[in-house]
C-alpha cells in the first residue's frame, strides 16, 4: 500500500485542488471575484478589454479544472471498481464473471446486462405469485 507521500507531485495537486474547487469558499470566491468585476464595469466604461477579462478568466480555470477533476475521478472510480471488485471475489456463491466488467465490450456488457434484466423480470412475477424473490439463481455466461 502507498504512503500519501509517495504520490506524484501532479497526483496531490489534482486530488488537492479538486478537493479545494468543492468548498464553500471557493464559491463564494468566485462570486466575489464576479461581483467585483460587474461593480468595476462602470470605471471601465463596460469595454470589450473589461468584458474579454471574465470571459478569458473563467475560461482559463474551466479548461484547466475540467482535467484536474477528471484525473480525480477516473482514480475514485478505479478505487471502487477495485472494491468491488473485492466483494465479487469474496462472496460465496458470486459470478465471479462479473469481476473487472468496466473492461468489457459494450456488446458483452449488454448481454449480461440482459441476462440479469430477464432474472429481474421473473423475481418479480414470482413475487407477485407470492414467491420469495431470494436465492441465486444462476446467469448465462
Amino acid at each position: 500500500m502507498r504512503r500519501p507521500d509517495s504520490r506524484s507531485l501532479f497526483t496531490r495537486f489534482a486530488r488537492s485542488t479538486a478537493h479545494s474547487a468543492g468548498q464553500p469558499y471557493a464559491f463564494l470566491t468566485s462570486v466575489a471575484l464576479v461581483i467585483v468585476w460587474g461593480f468595476s464595469g462602470p470605471y471601465f466604461g463596460y469595454s470589450t478589454d473589461w468584458q474579454l477579462v471574465i470571459n478569458t478568466g473563467t475560461t482559463i480555470v474551466t479548461f484547466l479544472m475540467v482535467f484536474l477533476i477528471q484525473n480525480t475521478q477516473n482514480r475514485d472510480s478505479e478505487a471502487i471498481q477495485i472494491k468491488l471488485d473485492e466483494l465479487i471475489r469474496v462472496t460465496r456463491g458470486a459470478h465471479t464473471v462479473l469481476l473487472d466488467l468496466e473492461e468489457l465490450e459494450d456488446s458483452e456488457i449488454s448481454r449480461i446486462r440482459a441476462n440479469y434484466e430477464e432474472l429481474a423480470t421473473k423475481a418479480r412475477k414470482d413475487l407477485r405469485k407470492g414467491k420469495a424473490d431470494t436465492g441465486s439463481p444462476e446467469v448465462k455466461a
